[in-house]
C-alpha cells in the first residue's frame, strides 16, 4: 500500500527532445547515463520525439548531469545522426501526473508468429501484451501478458523486445506444425537479461517448460518476480540474479540446455560472452540475440557464426537489428 508520502513526493524527469532518427541512440545514452531505461514519446504535430527518464531521487548536481548528457549528445551527433533540437529539460513531475501519462502512451500490442509461417498456413499462436487498465479482450486461444509500465524496464514496446516475443511465439508454432528441429513435446527457454521478465512470462504463458530467467540487476529480479506473480506464472518459471560471465561453458547435463535462448543484451557483452551464451543452447535449438545497434550487428553475427551458428531470421527497425541463430548443418 502506498503511503501519503509516496503520493506527494515528486519524481524528477530528465528529458531530451530529438528527431525520430536519433531517438533510439538518445534513449540508449540517457538510460546508460542515469542507470534506468528511457521512454520515448512522439509528437505527430512537430515530428519530434521526447526521450525521458523518471527518477525517484535526485541524481547528483544538475550541472554535472547536464554536462554528461550534453557530452553524450555530442557523441551521437559525431556518429552522423541528426539529433534535432537536443533540448535537455530537468523538471519535477507529480506522481499522479506521471501515472496518468503512462495510460495515454502505452497501448496493448499483439505479437504473431510472422517469421516462419506462410500466408496460407498462418499460426494461431499469438500474444496480447497489455497494461492492467486496458479493457482489450484476447482473441480465441491468445495468451495474455499483463504488464504495467514502471519507473524502469519495458513492456514489449521496444523493437528488440518485440522481436524476441515474436520468436518465442514462432517457435511454438513451428513445434505445433512439425517444423521445429526439436523433438521435445514442450519447449524449454532461458531468458538472459530478463529486465521486467516479459519474455520469460510470455514463454510460460505459451506453455514453455522449464523456463529460467536471469539478470545481473537485483532490482530487475524484484520487478520480474512481481510481474510473474501478477500474471500467476510464478510457479512455472524460475528467476534468479546472476552474471552472464559466470554461465557454465559446459553444462553438466543435457537437461541444462535450452530449446530457446533469448539474450537481449548490449553487443559488447554478447561478443565477450558468446561461448557461454551459445553453450546454453540445445543443438536443435534457437538462439535469439537482440539489443544490438544495426551498425554493430555484423560483428555480432560474425562472432556467433564462428561458433558454428547460422543466422536464421533477422529484423531491422530504426537503429536496431535483432536476429535468431541455429546450429549450421
Amino acid at each position: 500500500m502506498k503511503t501519503s508520502r509516496n503520493k506527494t513526493n515528486p519524481l524528477q524527469r530528465i528529458s531530451v527532445t530529438t528527431t525520430p532518427e536519433a531517438e533510439d541512440a538518445v534513449a540508449e545514452m540517457l538510460g546508460g547515463t542515469l542507470g534506468l531505461p528511457a521512454t520515448t514519446y512522439s509528437d505527430n504535430e512537430t515530428g519530434l520525439s521526447t526521450v525521458a527518464v523518471y527518477l525517484q531521487k535526485k541524481l547528483g548536481s544538475p550541472r554535472n548531469l547536464r554536462m554528461k548528457i550534453s557530452a553524450g549528445l555530442r557523441r551521437i551527433k559525431s556518429c552522423g545522426l541528426k539529433i534535432g533540437p537536443g533540448k535537455l529539460v530537468i523538471a519535477k513531475v507529480q506522481r499522479e501526473d506521471w501515472a496518468e501519462s503512462w495510460k495515454r502512451h502505452f497501448q496493448p500490442i499483439e505479437i504473431f508468429a510472422r517469421a516462419r509461417h506462410s500466408a496460407h498456413a498462418p499460426s494461431p499462436d499469438s500474444l496480447l501484451i497489455k497494461p492492467s487498465w486496458s479493457r482489450r479482450k484476447a482473441r480465441k486461444g491468445q495468451a495474455v501478458v499483463v504488464l504495467d509500465p514502471g519507473l524502469s524496464f519495458g513492456t514489449g514496446q521496444h523493437p528488440t523486445t518485440e522481436f524476441c516475443l515474436g520468436e518465442i511465439v514462432a517457435a511454438v508454432g513451428d513445434r505445433r506444425i512439425g517444423r521445429s528441429p526439436s523433438a521435445a513435446t514442450t519447449l524449454s527457454m532461458l531468458d538472459l537479461g530478463t529486465g521486467s521478465g516479459i519474455l520469460a512470462i510470455a514463454a510460460a504463458k505459451l506453455g514453455y517448460s522449464p523456463v529460467r530467467a536471469m539478470d545481473f540487476d537485483p532490482e530487475a529480479i524484484r520487478v520480474a518476480r512481481a510481474n510473474a506473480r501478477a500474471n500467476r506464472v510464478q510457479e512455472k518459471l524460475k528467476i534468479r540474479q546472476g552474471d552472464v560471465a559466470r554461465l557454465p561453458l559446459r553444462p553438466r547435463q543435457q537437461g541444462q540446455r535450452y530449446d530457446l535462448v533469448c539474450a537481449n543484451l548490449i553487443s559488447d557483452l554478447l561478443i565477450a560472452e558468446r561461448r557461454r551464451i551459445a553453450a546454453q543452447l540445445n543443438r536443435a535449438g534457437t538462439l535469439v540475440l537482440a539489443g544490438i545497434l544495426k551498425s554493430e550487428f555484423a560483428k555480432v553475427q560474425r562472432a556467433f557464426e564462428a561458433l558454428g551458428l547460422k543466422l536464421a531470421s533477422s529484423r531491422t527497425e530504426k537503429e536496431w537489428r535483432s536476429g535468431s541463430f541455429r546450429v549450421a548443418r
